[in-house]
C-alpha cells in the first residue's frame, strides 16, 4: 500500500506533467470526516480536464490504488472527482473552478508546499 506522501506526490506530478494549472494541495483532515487532503488543479478546456483526470488515474492504478468513486467523466465534463479515501483530487475547468471557488470554502485548510514536485519552466 502507498503511503500518503507518495499518493499526493505521485498525483501532483501527474497533473503538472500535463501543464494542469495551479495546483493546490489543502489538508482538510483537521476539519471534516470527507478525506485527509483535497488537490486541486485546473484545465484550459474540457478536454484538457479529462486528460488530466485520466492522467492521475494511469499513475495511480501503476501504484496499485484504483478509485472508490468517480464523478464527472462524460464529455464536457467541468468538474472531475477521483475519490481515493483520505485524498480526494478535483480537476476542474478554469470557469468552473472560478465559479465554485473551493479553495475558499476550505480556506482554513492547510495548505501543503508542493513546489519540490513541480517542473521548473
Amino acid at each position: 500500500m502507498a503511503e500518503q506522501k507518495q499518493v499526493i506526490e505521485t498525483i501532483v506530478k501527474a497533473l503538472d506533467s500535463k501543464r494542469a494549472e495551479d495546483i493546490q494541495v489543502i489538508g482538510i483532515g483537521e476539519l471534516t470526516i470527507l478525506g485527509d487532503y483535497f488537490i486541486i488543479a485546473n484545465g484550459t478546456s474540457t478536454t484538457h480536464t479529462r486528460t488530466l483526470a485520466d492522467e492521475v488515474d494511469y499513475k495511480m492504478s501503476e501504484l496499485g490504488l484504483e478509485p472508490i468513486h468517480r464523478e464527472g467523466r462524460g464529455n464536457g465534463s467541468n468538474w472531475i472527482v477521483l475519490d481515493y479515501g483520505d485524498v480526494i483530487v478535483h480537476v476542474f475547468y478554469k470557469e468552473a473552478r472560478d465559479f465554485y471557488q473551493l479553495e475558499r470554502m476550505w480556506a482554513d485548510g492547510e495548505h501543503m508546499d508542493i513546489s519540490q514536485w513541480l517542473k521548473k519552466d
